[in-house]
């Protein structure tokens, strides 16, 4: 089975390095021409995308990514479906600050997340960890059954990596996640690459 999985573009908070978490951000300027060219090269790689699936988190910046990709391949921009598993990892309390911020509010519980990035939970009521996602996308890819095009996040993506390729927890928990770029899934083979 194949999945093309997008990271939604670029938004301001990307920018200026703050954690979104589930705040629902829109695209910028940049964000808007990655999706519209991640389209272009995905229409370049499977055409009309006959027979595929369409299927993005919820979040405007991923619904916003999902429809510039759809019309730049030609296709309708609205006719797709979202799901509520692929929405980012909650970083709790600390979203919308930047790593600077929470090192200054916070620097005992920063150090503990760079010693256990994967199973850290922020401060929070619905914080979550990398682990406690991956529940999430292992659950949504179990539902996959067809090829598909998803656009979501970089957590969501990083629990791919640790799902499919194998990596291991502090590997997944800083592996790049560009979102000028798309990743493909082979879940037979167990391959992930990006493209």
């Amino acid at each position: 089975m194949l999945i093309y999985m997008i990271r939604h573009g670029q938004t301001d908070w990307n920018a200026e390095g703050r954690l979104q978490g589930q705040q629902d951000i829109p695209l910028n300027a940049l964000g808007r021409s990655q999706a519209t060219r991640n389209g272009e090269r995905l229409r370049e790689m499977i055409g009309a995308a006959e027979g595929f699936s369409f299927v993005a988190s919820p979040l405007s910046r991923t619904r916003e990514t999902m429809e510039r990709l759809r019309t730049a391949m030609g296709l309708d921009p609205l006719a797709y479906r979202t799901d509520e598993r692929l929405v980012e990892v909650s970083f709790g309390d600390w979203e919308g600050h930047t790593l600077e911020e929470i090192r200054r509010i916070s620097p005992d519980r920063l150090a503990a997340r760079a010693e256990q990035k994967w199973s850290f939970i922020p401060p929070g009521i619905s914080a979550e960890s990398y682990e406690i996602l991956c529940w999430r996308i292992g659950a949504w890819l179990q539902s996959v059954d067809g090829p598909t095009v998803c656009v979501s996040h970089g957590g969501v993506i990083r629990s791919l990596f640790r799902l499919i390729g194998n990596l291991d927890e502090d590997e997944a928990a800083t592996v790049p996640t560009p979102q000028d770029r798309i990743l493909m899934i082979d879940t037979d083979l167990n391959r992930i690459t990006w493209l």
